[in-house]
């Protein structure tokens, strides 16, 4: 999944950055609003992480005009103001959720689990979860049956993203452009590696090829 930082206060963003790399997402970091509304409508974000406080325009103004602009990605909001008056201005303007600084690293991730599946539709699972797999994003693997399936980081990221989208036809490209970062070069060929590595683990119906289109992810059993 790949997110969108604005932060304009480094040490935070910093820490951020790093804290949601380790979760298994690909972040983009920006710290001025006026960037921020170019980029966060032109790239294919999953999440957006706002804070209100930025220089050249008010994360506020960006959000709507975000919104405005049909924009439909999911918003979390920053912020270091936690007056109700703020909160209900940014529910207002398009805001999916807030969180007030000082806040717990926890907190966060789950804020943004939550409001990734709500987003695809997922709202009523605790966890995710497909023909019999369920996935912990805590500790990066997936179960079976009550047996752990160790995942490497990659393996995590990709499967993520299918149990996210079940039955969708997924390209190379697109799959390349959640999973990475705009710094990243993105290398189709390596989602195929870890495409059969996802198989070679879980069964090779779980992950369809449509040829000449993409990966369906079906959860199939063998």
């Amino acid at each position: 999944m790949r997110l969108l930082l604005v932060e304009d206060h480094v040490p935070l963003a910093d820490e951020l950055v790093a804290g949601l790399n380790r979760q298994g997402y690909a972040v983009d970091w920006l710290a001025d609003g006026r960037d921020a509304v170019y980029q966060g409508a032109s790239e294919p974000y999953d999440l957006i992480i706002l804070d209100l406080g930025l220089p050249g325009l008010p994360g506020l103004d960006v959000l709507q005009q975000w919104r405005a602009g049909g924009l439909v990605t999911p918003v979390l909001i920053l912020t270091a103001r936690s007056s109700w008056a703020e909160r209900i201005e940014g529910l207002k303007a398009g805001a999916d959720d807030y969180l007030c600084k000082p806040f717990h690293p926890e907190e966060l991730q789950l804020r943004i689990q939550a409001l990734l599946r709500r987003a695809h539709g997922l709202a009523n699972q605790p966890t995710l979860a497909a023909a019999g797999l369920d996935l912990d994003e805590g500790r990066q693997c997936v179960t079976r049956g009550g047996v752990d399936i160790q995942l490497t980081a990659a393996e995590f990221r990709l499967l993520r993203y299918f149990m996210l989208h079940p039955e969708h036809v997924l390209s190379k490209s697109h799959l390349a452009e959640h999973l990475y970062d705009g710094e990243s070069e993105r290398d189709s060929n390596v989602i195929e590696v870890h495409v059969n590595h996802l198989r070679r683990k879980l069964g090779r119906a779980v992950i369809e090829t449509r040829r000449g289109q993409g990966y369906c992810f079906t959860g199939a059993t063998e």
